[in-house]
Parts: structure tokens; C-alpha cells; sequence
């Protein structure tokens, strides 16, 4: 079945009780006991299992084509159901292009839990190869990378997690299930911030994680979701499972505006450097190619000038938003490094587009008129 096809039924069904096909909202924390004691719809409390999570669960792991899926309170409450899956002295090999909150977590908090890492260029397969212990239990890559859209062969590390006995995991917020089926290329699990494309609209805070199969990793991790309780609200999971309809023709919109966006900016001569996996000049481009359906849609820009006049530029822009996130139908610009911090290695002139459902030319005027 095609994606378009599952992401408008998958964790759909009209209401057995009153024929809706709307699906309805659950707010219900508890639920009735039988006589006899025993639950016979299938939920207890809502910590545990919830029937609005379910059918958000069951539609991202159809996506995708994995055997499970959890969701979370946020993306990076599911990056920590994944590390607290192991153990003291587990050894993690990390992306040096990644989000840096995953960044932050293994530093701050992980890392002085006991969990031993290691920061790598994973575009460099060799790179990870030498990277790997005795201990090396989890390879965590993020392709495309926030923000400069590093783009990593994950085949390739697919091959070599193997070859250790370690799990691959990929954080796949940027490409999605749409644009990229991690899992068909050999990872382990993915990883969501379904606060971004999954929902869709800029209106809800939640992150998923996709199994490809149910294995003692994936029950140690669900233990992680109902013990700690980071799970997802019945009206985000809700918001989420109705922004999945939508996801396929949503991100074929906002891929061919990217690439309108990213092809103007390559040309411009007050540009210092565009990075789009969809253009031919990226480094990783036949990667991408190889491995993405669509190149997705955002865009980083690097104005010349450094970081005054990347804020000037942002400062212009008129229909683009200045503000923090991504994958929503409106266009977002943000200057990275004055969120990630000093320490960031995210250049200081770079401006992180998140390209929405606007037409393409209007968004070109925009950024026409704001680099002058």
C-alpha cells in the first residue's frame, strides 16, 4: 500500500459505538473494570496505554514500516527513553553534526549517569568505523542534520552498527517517513520530534519513536515510556495522528519550494553558502539521492557578512517568521548559534529556513528584498 494510502487510514476506523468518522478525543485517565476484574477494552490508566496514543502508535509505525512505535511528551523525551535504555558504561557513538540538545543530554546528563560517548563526523564511514569499542551498544546519526544538513549514508553505518553488535538509530524529524524510510535502509529504530512535520501546524509538543522490531531494546524502552510517564497527551496525540493525513502532500509542497528557495539563494551573490541536499553543489548530495525520496524542506543560508548581517537579513524578512521549530505550513527563519550558544561550532552568519506552504516566488521576493 502507498504512503499517501496509509498516512490518511493507518490508526483510522469509524467508531463502532456511533459511526464517526472523525476520530474521537479520549480524555479519560482511567477506565472501567468488568465484573470479573479484568479490563476488556484493553486499558487500565493512561500512563500505560491510552486509545488516542494507540491509534497515533499504530499510524507511525504503518508509515514507516517498523513493528511498534511509542510516542512521547517530546522529541527529546524519546532521545532519553533511548539512552535510558542502557546501561553504565554503554559506549554511544554521536554525530558531531547534531541537534544540539542531543548533544546536551549525552554531556549533562548521560554522560555523567555513566554513559560513555564519542562525538564523529558520521558522513566520514570510516570515521565511525575507528570510533567503535568493545562497549559500543548504540550509533545515533541525525541525516539531514540540524543545521547544516549534513547528510549521512545510513546503509553504510547501518553495516558497520552491525558489524559491532551495536543498534543503529536515526533521527529522521528533517526527512520524515515520507522522505526517507530509515528503517529499509537498515536502522533499528527512528526517531521523531512530531512536534514538527508530523503535526504539522506549529501547535503541539510531542516526539515518537519507530521500531523495527520488538526485541528486548524496544521492551526495556517501552518500560522507560510507562514508568517515567514522558508520554504523549490524548490531544497531541490527537493533533498529531490528524496531521499525518496530510504529511505526503504537505512535504511534496514544501520540497518543491525548498528547492525554488535553495536554487535562488545558491545564485546570489550576497550569499556565502546555501545548504539543501537538493542541490548538486551539496556535499552529500548523492547520498541523498540514493537514500531520500524527497530532499525535504528546510534550508540553511550563510549571508555574507558574519553574524550582524545574517540578523540584518533576518530582521527584514517580512513573510518568514522569526522564530524557534520547524515544519509547520508557515515560513520560519532563525539565527541558530543564538540558540545553541557560544559553544555551538554552527556558524555564526547561518540562518536556518524552515520553507512553509507559501508559494515559493513570494517567499524568493522576500528574501530578494531582505539581502539587498
Amino acid at each position: 500500500m502507498h504512503q499517501d494510502t496509509i498516512a490518511v487510514h493507518a490508526g483510522h476506523a469509524p467508531d463502532p459505538v456511533t459511526g464517526a468518522v472523525a476520530e474521537g478525543l479520549h480524555l479519560s485517565t482511567t477506565f472501567e473494570r468488568a465484573p470479573d476484574g479484568s479490563y476488556p477494552h484493553g486499558y487500565i490508566y493512561s500512563r500505560e496505554k491510552a486509545p488516542n496514543r494507540s491509534a497515533l502508535e499504530a499510524a507511525l509505525a504503518a508509515l514507516d514500516g517498523g513493528e511498534d512505535a511509542a510516542a512521547f511528551a517530546s522529541g527529546q523525551a524519546a532521545v532519553a527513553a533511548v539512552l535510558q535504555s542502557l546501561a553504565p558504561g554503554d559506549h554511544v557513538i554521536c554525530p558531531s553534526a547534531v541537534y544540539y540538545g542531543t548533544k546536551k543530554l549525552l554531556a549533562q546528563v548521560f554522560g555523567p549517569w555513566g554513559l560513555e560517548y564519542s562525538i564523529v563526523d558520521t558522513t566520514d564511514l570510516d570515521a565511525v568505523r575507528a570510533a567503535v569499542r568493545r562497549r559500543t551498544t548504540l550509533v545515533w546519526i541525525e541525516t539531514p542534520s540540524n543545521p547544516t544538513l549534513a547528510v549521512t549514508d545510513i546503509a553504510g553505518v547501518a553495516g558497520i552498527a552491525r558489524a559491532a553488535g551495536a543498534r543503529l538509530v536515526v533521527d529522521n524529524t528533517w526527512a520524515t517517513a515520507v522522505g526517507q524510510r530509515a528503517l529499509s535502509l537498515g536502522a533499528d529504530l527512528v526517531m521523531y520530534s512530531t512536534t514538527k512535520y508530523y503535526g504539522g501546524h506549529s501547535d503541539t509538543l510531542s516526539g515518537a519513536l519507530v521500531t523495527a522490531r520488538r526485541d528486548e531494546m524496544w521492551s526495556r524502552i517501552r518500560l522507560m515510556q510507562s514508568s517515567i510517564g514522558a508520554v504523549a497527551a490524548p490531544f497531541d496525540c490527537w493533533l498529531v495522528h490528524r496531521g499525518i493525513a496530510s504529511l505526503p502532500c504537505r512535504l511534496r509542497q514544501h520540497t518543491e519550494s525548498a528547492t525554488k528557495v535553495a536554487h535562488f539563494l545558491a545564485g546570489h551573490p550576497a550569499v556565502e553558502a546555501t545548504h539543501y541536499p537538493g542541490l548538486p553543489s551539496h556535499p552529500g548530495h548523492h547520498v541523498a539521492t540514493r537514500q531520500m525520496s524527497l530532499f525535504g524542506g528546510m534550508v540553511s543560508v550563510q549571508p555574507r557578512g558574519g553574524a550582524t548581517e545574517a540578523l540584518a537579513v533576518a530582521a527584514r524578512l517580512r513573510i518568514f517568521t522569526r522564530a524557534t521549530s520547524l515544519g509547520g505550513v508557515e515560513s520560519l527563519v532563525e539565527h541558530r548559534k543564538s540558540v545553541e550558544g557560544p559553544e555551538s561550532p554552527t556558524p555564526d552568519n547561518l540562518l536556518r529556513l524552515s520553507v512553509g506552504l507559501e508559494d515559493a516566488n513570494d517567499l524568493i521576493e522576500d528574501l530578494r528584498q531582505a539581502l539587498g
